[in-house]
């Protein structure tokens, strides 16, 4: 649940505020407070239950905020950023109090540094109404980050993928040497997930289940560390692959780029997936296309 220590975060400012400032004025025109609908899902039991209409991007009714609030949902599912919700949400569905309560700036921004790559690869700009500038700095009243710092060297920030990372079928054994030969490396890995409890789960590789197939460029001994570099930053792709599950072996293969690691292909190691387990037995004396000549 998202709501409550940011919530309690704030009402606990507004205590202590002074005299309303800029951004912290009294409405200055007719709004109501409405209970925030289950058909407004991107809000639904953020951690409040009612939200001012007209909201803080203009809209006026309802139907008009589920409608626009709708068209970020698939943002959300790339999983961009922990605190994406919570920074759409204050301006969208703002909380239901006597002032005007916006995001801070710093949270806008560290959302857009998170976010606006991945908006960038489907051909949408980051919109020109949720300019950063245009929100309080952090030392004036606002809705302040909830996530600990991406700069901190205690957590890496997750980075969303560009990439549908998906789970391939194990089709013909012939099909996966040809996907094996055509990757820079291939790898069978077990995976963990650390908590389940956060808007962005955390995966662990686990070192002593790690068999290498193939390690094209990279040396033998740095494709643990690779691989727990790629889990910590392609968020996406990650998730995709586990599908809900806390714990899961898999081979994978992918390309070298500069300082990471892409994975392109992942298959689930179980025992009904009888052409990925001929295909791995078979590779150890396979000879690819442009070994053979």
């Amino acid at each position: 649940r998202l709501g409550g220590p940011w919530l309690l975060g704030l009402l606990a400012r507004l205590l202590l505020w002074g005299s309303p400032g800029a951004w912290a004025s009294y409405l200055r025109r007719s709004s109501s407070c409405m209970p925030i609908p289950h058909r407004m899902a991107l809000c639904y039991d953020i951690g409040y239950s009612e939200m001012r209409i007209p909201n803080l991007l203009e809209h006026e009714t309802m139907t008009e905020v589920i409608q626009q609030s709708s068209s970020w949902l698939p943002l959300l599912a790339r999983e961009c950023h922990p605190d994406a919700r919570i920074f759409l949400c204050s301006l969208f569905a703002p909380i239901c109090l006597d002032r005007l309560i916006y995001p801070c700036r710093s949270l806008c921004e560290a959302v857009k540094r998170s976010c606006a790559p991945v908006m960038a690869c489907y051909g949408y700009p980051w919109p020109e109404i949720l300019n950063c500038n245009k929100f309080p700095a952090d030392h004036e009243l606002c809705i302040a980050a909830v996530s600990m710092d991406e700069n901190s060297s205690s957590r890496r920030m997750p980075r969303a993928s560009c990439k549908d990372c998906e789970l391939e079928e194990a089709s013909t054994a012939r099909e996966i040497l040809e996907s094996l030969c055509a990757n820079d490396f291939a790898v069978k890995i077990r995976i963990l997930r650390k908590n389940t409890t956060t808007t962005i789960s955390d995966f662990d590789l686990d070192p002593s289940k790690v068999e290498v197939l193939k390690h094209g460029p990279l040396l033998r001994t740095e494709i643990p560390a690779r691989l727990q570099q790629w889990l910590d930053i392609d968020a996406t792709c990650a998730h995709n692959i586990m599908r809900g599950t806390h714990a899961g072996v898999f081979v994978v293969s992918g390309e070298v780029q500069s300082d990471k690691v892409v994975v392109n292909k992942a298959y689930a190691w179980q025992k009904r997936n009888r052409n990925l387990h001929q295909a791995v037995r078979r590779w150890k004396h396979h000879r690819c296309p442009e070994q053979a000549g």
